[in-house]
This record gives structure tokens, sequence and C-alpha cells, in this order.
């Protein structure tokens, strides 16, 4: 992150220039690490109004795992290698700290383990941990961790803020949680709506569907 930073300010970055950064990021006298590992991802939230496209994901402790993904970028491939390749190697180093008697390794371990479980229920969006677009059809419903970035961070973010807290409530494995809320949206669905009926018109967000009824609607089979 240094780097990043002094790439970007050039011949203005200095120790001092870091440091003002810091005091305005209500950081002051600590370092740049804590600052992204504590209060990067809150403050990112509020910057963004509560849409936030850098997520921290991460397993509960201080000196636990921890992520920061490009949501842009958060396709099934790359979750799959944040989970069996940068988690999977987290995991292996903290059998072999235990092994060789490490204090806290078996803490490190057991929530490693357990936010890989969660990870793998997001990346294979059995309900209700999957995303409902309310205006797409059930045949084209993502089957999975596979977003359309189109239909926005709300709906795309929901099943890391629904699966089981690492910490903080509400907030899944996110490292704090945004004012997102997947309530009734105003106003009334037109008749050709792909959910008018079910819902009388109502724009519901909150509603899942399993991956049976997915697959049965993408086979002409029906599904609801």
């Amino acid at each position: 992150m240094g780097n990043l930073l002094a790439a970007a300010y050039g011949s203005e970055w200095s120790a001092a220039k870091k440091s003002e950064l810091l005091a305005q990021a209500d950081h002051a006298g600590k370092p740049l690490e804590t600052w992204l590992r504590e209060k990067f991802f809150s403050q990112h939230c509020k910057l963004f109004q509560h849409r936030p496209f850098i997520w921290h994901i991460w397993d509960g402790l201080r000196d636990g795992f921890a992520a920061l993904v490009n949501y842009h970028k958060l396709d099934h491939k790359l979750l799959e290698t944040l989970i069996y390749t940068y988690l999977g190697d987290w995991i292996s180093r903290q059998k072999q700290d235990i092994g060789n008697g490490v204090d806290g390794a078996q803490e490190k371990l057991a929530a490693a383990e357990s936010l890989k479980k969660k990870l793998e229920l997001i990346l294979e969006g059995e309900a209700p941990y999957d995303i409902f677009v309310r205006w797409k059809p059930i045949d084209q419903q993502p089957i999975g961790w596979n977003p359309d970035l189109n239909d926005g961070v709300r709906l795309n973010i929901r099943p890391f803020l629904s699966v089981p807290d690492v910490a903080k409530k509400g907030a899944g494995v996110l490292r704090d949680k945004p004012n997102i809320k997947w309530e009734k949206d105003r106003g009334k669905d037109v008749d050709s709506a792909p959910w008018y009926h079910l819902f009388n018109g109502d724009r519901i967000n909150d509603h899942h569907l399993t991956i049976e009824d997915k697959l049965a609607a993408q086979k002409g089979n029906g599904g609801l």
C-alpha cells in the first residue's frame, strides 16, 4: 500500500504526507497497516454511500486471515482462488504452526476453517445464500457465485452479509456492515414484470430461490 501511495503522490510523497493522511483518516500516530485492517472498510463504505466496491473479507480475528477484494473482479474463479489458494495456504501454515507449538495457531486454524465453510456456501449459492434479482425471470437468475455487475452492489453483496457472522452482527464475513437493506422497493411493478403475480405487483427483494428450481427453469421445466 505504501508503494501505491508513493507512486500516486510522486515527489510529494514523504513520511510527513503519510502522517497527514493517516490523521485525516482518524488514525493519527498509528501505522498504515492497522488503518487498512481496522478502519479502511468502514470509511470506504461511508465514502461510497454504502455501496463498497472493495470488500474486506476476514475470519473475525485481529491477527487472522483477511483479504481486500475488488468486487468488480470477484467472479466465480477468483472466489475459488481466494478460498482454495490464499485461504488454503493460510490454513496449511496454521497446521504447521500447531505442529511447531506456536501459540494461537489452533484458534487461527479454527477461525480460518470456519471462514472457508462460509465462503463455500457463497460459492455454491444455495438458498438462502443466493442472489435474487427481482427484475429477472427465474431462468436468468445467477446460479452460485456468478454475479452480474449491472445488478449492483446492493443485491450482489447480500450472500457475504447473510452467512453466519464472524464478528459484527449482520456483517457476515465482512469487516463491517454497510447500511444496506433488502426491503420492498417503492412503487409497483408492471404486470409484465417476471414476479408480478407472485408478489401481487410489489417490488420484493427479500426472496430466495433454490438451485434446483433455477436449473429446472433453465431446462424449460418450470421451477416456480
